[in-house]
């Protein structure tokens, strides 16, 4: 028996069994199981279980952190328990439906909402990378590569590839997250980038659909809400399509029709509302920047690893892909977020250099170069921060430091970039200024979280974590 496969089969134990498993799936760090009975999981347990780093209840999933191990662990957990990669497992009949209130449909809304942008990170990074190559050889700083060359048309096209047909990437996404047809979901994608319709932008302010139904003419190529709102309808009008055409016609006829009723609902009601909504959440995030200022950015710098603790940050992240992806820069959330990984890294870095027991320094530098290297930040949240409390004051100080420093000089993020120490390329397209600006409000949150963690101490060999000082009164 392999470690991944001990792993899957002690956590499946603890949480459980796979009976009380009504679906599970992984983001970047962690299993994120559904439950039929959430007051089954002994937390203790699992946090014994080696290999576990954490475990987090959040929005009706109970989050068990592995770290960059996740996707093997999740293969043995989808083996030993006999469940579909990411598809929801028949719950009982019998079993009662919670009741709906306003908290748990925004939950749903946002759960709905992560699990459709967080699949699509790698294509982030990927296509950010290509540009940042572009920028950083081309003219706008080394000037190695001309914008002729193969090499800049190259890697602008593969950005672009990436960005713009980001309602495609989202039509599937989404649809698999909420249990509609992927294909159809990357259908209506398509619909908002075909060729024959883009063509008509700035030349036509409307078209009748099916000849009836005025609808504006706009651009939606880099937009996410559009088709995010549209799969939400898919789902229930392919459901009832699936329901009713006889099974014998449903393999034509029930897609078919499907499309027949979605069409408009895309082009006069979805698409409008997502670009009319999603420039309200760019205004909102540019007001902040520009009048909540330097405060906006240092605030949620220094609260938003606490975010991530409880997996709540893919609500700031959901508004400020979106702000960026219609507006190309984002000045609030993405600066912030950037800058409050490099102060958690600090902590890591403060712990290794005050520590004494060799074990635990050679952790402590461990959890450094993973979250500067990986990207990953939550074995630091928790192989020291949660342990001993007292860190996660240089954190939220760091990140306030850095944040500040962020907002006062207007840093913005241009592109989408790892957590680690690549992080920093997000600030390139700004130009020289704004990146030697991003970078040292980077610099400064890991410095101040790094001394702040190191003169407040408390890794000392009999001392005490602040975690464990209540148990002990």
């Amino acid at each position: 028996m392999d470690r991944n496969q001990e792993i899957a089969i002690r956590v499946l134990a603890a949480v459980g069994g796979k009976e009380n498993v009504s679906s599970v799936q992984h983001c970047m760090t962690r299993l994120r199981f559904r439950l039929k009975d959430e007051t089954v999981p002994k937390d203790e347990d699992i946090k014994k279980i080696e290999g576990v780093l954490g475990i987090a209840r959040s929005g009706g999933q109970y989050m068990v952190i592995i770290g960059q191990n996740v996707p093997n662990v999740y293969k043995a957990v989808l083996s030993e328990g006999g469940f579909a990669a990411a598809e929801t497992v028949q719950e009982n009949l019998d079993e009662k439906k919670e009741k709906m209130t306003p908290g748990k449909l925004g939950m749903n809304i946002m759960n709905y909402l992560s699990g459709s942008f967080v699949p699509l990170i790698p294509v982030f990074i990927s296509a950010a990378l290509f540009r940042t190559i572009a920028i950083v050889f081309g003219p706008v700083m080394l000037n190695v590569i001309t914008e002729t060359s193969d090499l800049y048309i190259m890697c602008d096209f593969m950005y672009d590839a990436g960005f713009y047909f980001m309602p495609v990437f989202l039509g599937y996404t989404a649809a698999k997250k909420i249990g509609a047809s992927p294909v159809l979901g990357m259908l209506l994608g398509t619909c908002l980038l075909s060729p024959d319709f883009v063509a008509m932008i700035g030349v036509r302010e409307n078209i009748e659909i099916f000849g009836l139904l005025p609808a504006p003419v706009a651009g939606y190529g880099q937009t996410v809400l559009p088709v995010v709102i549209s799969v939400f309808f898919l789902y229930y009008v392919e459901k009832f399509f699936k329901k009713y055409v006889p099974e014998m016609l449903s393999t034509v006829f029930a897609p078919f029709l499907t499309m027949v009723v979605m069409v408009p609902i895309l082009f006069c009601f979805a698409a409008p509302l997502g670009s009319w909504v999603g420039t309200l959440l760019g205004n909102i995030l540019f007001w902040l920047a520009d009048h909540g200022g330097f405060l906006a950015v240092g605030l949620i710098a220094a609260v938003y690893q606490f975010l991530v603790l409880v997996g709540m940050h893919h609500v700031i992240g959901t508004l400020s892909i979106a702000v960026m992806l219609e507006r190309g820069v984002e000045f609030c959330c993405r600066p912030a977020s950037c800058i409050a990984n490099f102060a958690c890294y600090g902590i890591a870095l403060g712990a290794f250099l005050r520590m004494r027991n060799k074990k635990e320094k050679g952790l402590a530098l461990g959890y450094f170069v993973t979250g500067l290297f990986g990207g990953v930040s939550e074995p630091t949240m928790f192989g020291i921060g949660i342990r001993y409390k007292r860190p996660f004051i240089g954190m939220a100080a760091g990140g306030l430091l850095g944040g500040l420093y962020a907002g006062i000089t207007h840093v913005g993020s241009y592109t989408f970039s790892s957590p680690g120490f690549l992080g920093v390329v997000a600030f390139i397209n700004g130009g020289t200024a704004n990146f030697v600006n991003g970078t040292i409000a980077c610099v400064l949150a890991t410095i101040t979280s790094a001394a702040v963690t190191f003169v407040l101490g408390g890794f000392e060999e009999g001392s005490t974590p602040l975690l464990n000082r209540k148990k002990q009164k």
